[in-house]
């Protein structure tokens, strides 16, 4: 591998959660780690819901995706127990709930039987219940729900309590962490060799992650055909609060899609109800909608009615890193030191465990392992690239 005589052995540029646990697992591995952003911890999983939902997330066209969505998940009650005890006892919020994917018509129920068909052929468990079924696990729902997949193997997270605990993992580590903006990568003998950051420093590394989120293609300096497609994808969630006397509102996530929107409920333990998401392309525009909070709103009454006796205590938007097959790239680049981390669109936070586990790898060996071989920036082509810019 290259060495250099200074500098650190790595550099991420991103704080967001896949730029943290790609920090805190290089670090653990025993290389000297520095992380460049502004405000480390915050990013998407300011917004996201945290579902690890790998099986009633299943998309057509998406099985190879699935298999990796698997891998991490399988991880996270380990990640979960170890990160604790790396960042100090920060809990994360992994709880083992279970999601409930419910139907309001004749049409989402033969979409939701045909998703569960796709779940069976793929080896994936999953349970079909009649309406009747799923208002007795959740009595809440609306009464004209037509049946629904119960799945037990997808949990949850909380993404603020998880970005926190990273955040801290990597200073317990030793992760030097630069609180400036990265304004171009660096470039020496067609080799990446560091950044230079808005504060006017130029850290150096042997080895440099590009783990930005939706900006990762925004970065200058960084040669055109290894520039990643990556888009932002607007989002807008909500947060309630269930006050005590409504208390148990919802046992576990329950989802479903209502005139062709996706929605969601994610109940936190701590009495937080968090519903979303919004799918927007919109490039940076990150404003909160009248429009997205009403239709949020709308389609979560019909999921479940009594949600209007909630307190509404925040509205957010954020940006989802998306790429043209709505997969993470993961590895090396053409440019010599540069490996990418992002792209994970709406499995950043599922893919957490795994990603850091998989970054750590190549960046301690060199080797990229063979559950990320598919993900590969490699994969799109320079054309491919500029097109999608």
């Amino acid at each position: 591998m290259h060495s250099s005589r200074k500098g650190s052995d790595v550099l991420v540029i991103g704080g967001g959660i896949i730029g943290l646990v790609t920090a805190w697992r290089a670090a653990r591995r025993g290389l000297r780690t520095v992380l460049a952003d502004p405000a480390p911890g915050g990013g998407a999983a300011q917004v996201a819901a945290g579902m690890l939902a790998a099986v009633t997330e299943l998309h057509y066209g998406e099985e190879t995706l699935l298999g990796l969505n698997l891998a991490s998940a399988a991880r996270y009650p380990a990640f979960a127990a170890e990160l604790a005890d790396a960042s100090g006892g920060l809990d994360i919020g992994y709880r083992a709930c279970g999601t409930l994917a419910v139907a309001l018509d004749a049409d989402d129920r033969l979409h939701l039987r045909e998703l569960h068909a796709l779940q069976r052929r793929c080896g994936l468990d999953s349970e079909w219940l009649t309406g009747r079924e799923c208002r007795r696990l959740e009595p809440m729902l609306a009464p004209g729900v037509r049946g629904g997949l119960r799945v037990d193997g997808d949990h949850q997270v909380d993404p603020r309590r998880l970005a926190a605990a990273l955040l801290a993992a990597c200073e317990r580590a030793g992760v030097e962490i630069r609180r400036a903006s990265a304004e171009r990568l660096l470039v020496s003998a067609d080799r990446a060799v560091g950044v230079l950051l808005d504060d006017g420093t130029e850290p150096r590394a042997d080895q440099v992650v590009l783990a930005a989120g939706s900006l990762s293609g925004r970065l200058a300096g960084v040669p055109p055909e290894v520039v990643p497609p990556v888009r932002p994808v607007k989002g807008q969630v909500l947060r309630l609060t269930v006050p005590p006397a409504y208390a148990p509102f919802l046992s576990r996530t329950v989802r479903a899609v209502v005139r062709g929107s996706h929605v969601y409920l994610v109940p936190r333990e701590n009495g937080e109800l968090v519903v979303g998401a919004t799918s927007e392309e919109l490039g940076w525009d990150t404003t909160v909608t009248a429009g997205g909070v009403y239709e949020l709103l709308r389609d979560a009454h019909e999921l479940v009615p009594g949600i209007t006796e909630l307190p509404l205590t925040e509205t957010r938007a954020g940006l989802r890193p998306g790429s043209p097959d709505n997969a993470p790239l993961l590895g090396p680049t053409d440019l010599p030191g540069l490996h990418l981390a992002t792209g994970h669109y709406r499995n950043g936070v599922l893919l957490t465990p795994l990603t850091g586990d998989v970054m750590a790898e190549l960046l301690a060996t060199g080797e990229l392992p063979e559950v990320a071989r598919p993900f590969t920036p490699r994969r799109f082509t320079p054309a491919l690239q500029e097109s999608y810019r």
